[in-house]
Order: structure tokens, then sequence, then C-alpha cells
């Protein structure tokens, strides 16, 4: 009785997400609202979910800028 393809193949997983390359992301789409029209302070002080979700939607970033 053989042990199989499963015991024998190596483990494939995907990479985990760095710490750097979260907060590079993170200073590239805060960059990204800052060019769109938004104050700098304002930007800032949003948490990354905020930053991600305001991402998604430019024309809610350029309603808030008109406001």
């Amino acid at each position: 009785m053989g042990t199989g393809r499963k015991f024998n193949k190596q483990p494939v997983s995907r990479p985990k997400k760095s710490p750097l390359e979260r907060r590079r992301r993170e200073a590239t789409q805060k960059k990204s609202l800052v060019e769109q029209g938004l104050d700098e302070e304002v930007v800032r002080k949003m948490d990354s979910k905020t930053v991600r979700g305001l991402i998604q939607k430019p024309k809610k970033v350029a309603a808030i800028v008109e406001a």
C-alpha cells in the first residue's frame, strides 16, 4: 500500500503578506487620495479601511472634494 501523492508533493501555499509591503501599499493609496484633491491632513488621520474604500470609488472622492 503506497503513501500516494498527497504526502510526497511539496507544500504549496500562498506567500505571506509582509508588513513592509503593507505600509508601502497604504502610503501609495494615501498619496493617490491627496492627488485626487483631498486634504493631506484629513487623509493622514483616516484608517486603512476608509482609505481602501475611497480608492475603490473615485466618484465619491470627487463629491467629497467638491463639498
